[in-house]
């Protein structure tokens, strides 16, 4: 497994987590329930979204976009 995959998978745990537990907290404490949604969108779509940048940087950088592409600057 690529080290892009393993660190987006340990981002994607935390992530969730977190959001999970703030999505929790306002469900079992909160009058508004409607206010978990968003941690809940956000727990889904920021995981999702960091795994489609890092799939298209990966297949850029893969298919030798050019001279130099091996460079941060």
């Amino acid at each position: 497994m690529p080290l892009w995959k393993k660190l987006w998978l340990l981002f994607a745990v935390i992530w969730l987590v977190v959001s999970a537990l703030n999505a929790g907290t306002i469900l079992a404490f909160s009058e508004q329930q409607e206010k978990a949604v968003r941690p809940i969108a956000l727990g889904l779509g920021v995981p999702a979204l960091a795994y489609l940048l890092a799939w298209l940087w990966d297949r850029r950088r893969r298919r030798g976009g050019g001279q130099g592409d091996d460079q941060l600057l």
